[in-house]
């Protein structure tokens, strides 16, 4: 047994009889049950853990030469390294979630040409490592039977399909029904969404609509056996390979938003801006930060100045249009070290599943070395009427090191946000920030950022 560290466990691990999951330290255990002996021994034997590590599909595990545990039900156990942060699909982009999606397929056909097949088509499984996708469950395989179905058709199209059809052809933003529906969002949901004219597409009208319609009419075990007849091999890889098509087509609706045009109408100047970039460098230079949470990055400009040092940076916006920018250049550039995602700091990611503990919250994921809340002040204390106290809590919480920028009110952007609201925020002045901010941080530079009126702060949590 290990004593040396303690052992944590994942709490949604209760879901799979075939194994469970561990931490101790920065190492993640994988523990195998007898129950899935037979499945486990052929992802190895038949070549296929090989195939699927090597061509970068699912995170590499070593077997262990003895289990931690002497329980009889215990067949394997395996290690990993604890990936830098543990992201969830309703804080992907569209575009996450698409290669997330076509990931899963192309497992899915890899599986079958070593004679076994995805039992778990879940978006839970896939995590996103040095900008790219990969499955992070060894135990969601099992031998494939002929003429059988694919057991995870349905979650599937819960998982990935239909999140993907709303977001592309009505509205980017309907991931976050993610939220609430954990084992992705109901087909009779989807359907009743989609727009009528979906009707006509065969992909879209045999993957969710007729497959909605078959759900409610077989609701019963007589229908269930009905809907299971024998498939073939051929069959179903047709079936993986129109859903590959299906989804490759699609693509999200290129709108601009306010924030995804951020740094086209801003009012920084050239000079202003390459002076806050400046600032920001020689401050992480200082605080030696190994991990960042940059919230309120737009499209990542300044989470580069980390990521691009090796630093590795979740840069999170509310934003979907700027988070999917933030991405694709990251993909088209094959950047390391930066996770973009969609993350309202006014209302981030809470704990939710069984007994809220299944997926963790923002906080919860922390704390982080150093937070980066850059152009961000005002929309907080302003636009959404946070007291400076709430908000370098709120800091305080989750992260060790602060770069933040003061904005004062007769900034432009400032302006702009008070002529359509009374002002009734006496207390925002850079005193009062700074009041507030040191009973939690302790203030080690300030600087102004030169070309405009604001200041750039590095602090320190008390």
């Amino acid at each position: 047994m290990i004593r040396s560290q303690k052992i944590k466990c994942e709490p949604s691990s209760f879901r799979d009889p075939s194994g469970c999951v561990y931490y101790r330290g920065k190492t993640v255990f994988r523990q195998v049950n007898r129950s899935y002996k037979k499945d486990f021994d052929l992802l190895f034997d038949s070549g296929l853990y090989k195939a699927l590590v090597q061509q970068c599909h699912l995170l590499p595990h070593t077997r262990l030469a003895k289990n931690h545990s002497t329980s009889q039900s215990v067949y394997a156990t395996l290690s990993t390294d604890m990936i830098p942060f543990v992201s969830y699909p309703y804080e992907w982009t569209f575009s996450q979630l698409k290669d997330a999606a076509l990931l899963t397929l192309r497992i899915q056909e890899i599986a079958l040409q070593h004679g076994m097949s995805l039992k778990d088509a879940s978006c839970y499984n896939i995590q996103f490592l040095d900008g790219k996708p990969i499955l992070i469950d060894l135990l969601s395989f099992q031998q494939y039977k002929a003429g059988k179905p694919w057991v995870a058709y349905k979650q599937f199209c819960q998982h990935f399909l239909g999140p993907l059809l709303l977001m592309s052809l009505v509205d980017i933003r309907l991931n976050q029904l993610l939220r609430i529906h954990l084992d992705g969002i109901p087909l009779d949901l989807v359907s009743k969404l989609l727009p009528k004219r979906t009707r006509l597409s065969f992909s879209i009208a045999s993957h969710i609509h007729f497959h909605a319609n078959k759900q409610q009419r077989f609701a019963n075990s007589q229908g269930i056996n009905r809907m299971t007849r024998s498939l073939s091999k051929v069959a179903l890889l047709g079936i993986v390979d129109n859903l590959k098509t299906t989804i490759s087509k699609l693509l999200y609706r290129k709108k601009s938003t306010e924030w995804g045009e951020y740094y086209t109408f801003t009012n920084y100047s050239d000079k202003a801006f390459t002076q806050k970039k400046k600032l920001v460098e020689k401050y992480i230079q200082i605080a030696k930060p190994k991990t960042i949470w940059d919230i309120g990055a737009n499209t990542g400009e300044f989470s580069r100045i980390a990521s691009q040092q090796k630093i590795f940076t979740v840069a999170a916006d509310l934003d979907p249009i700027a988070v999917e920018k933030n991405y694709l250049h990251v993909k088209n550039n094959q950047e390391k070290n930066i996770l973009p995602l969609i993350i309202d700091i006014i209302n981030p990611s809470s704990a939710i599943g069984w007994a809220n503990t299944e997926r963790q919250s923002l906080i919860e994921r922390g704390p982080v070395d150093l937070v980066m809340a850059l152009a961000l002040i005002h929309h907080l204390a302003i636009s959404n009427n946070l007291p400076f106290n709430n908000i370098a809590d709120f800091c305080h919480k989750i992260g060790t090191f602060l770069i933040i920028e003061f904005v004062p009110k007769k900034d432009s952007q400032v302006k702009k946000l008070l002529m359509t609201r009374e002002d009734i925020f006496n207390n925002y002045t850079q005193k009062d920030f700074e009041k507030s901010f040191s009973k939690k941080f302790k203030i080690l530079k300030k600087a102004p950022v030169a070309g405009s009126l604001r200041t750039c702060y590095l602090m320190k949590a008390l």
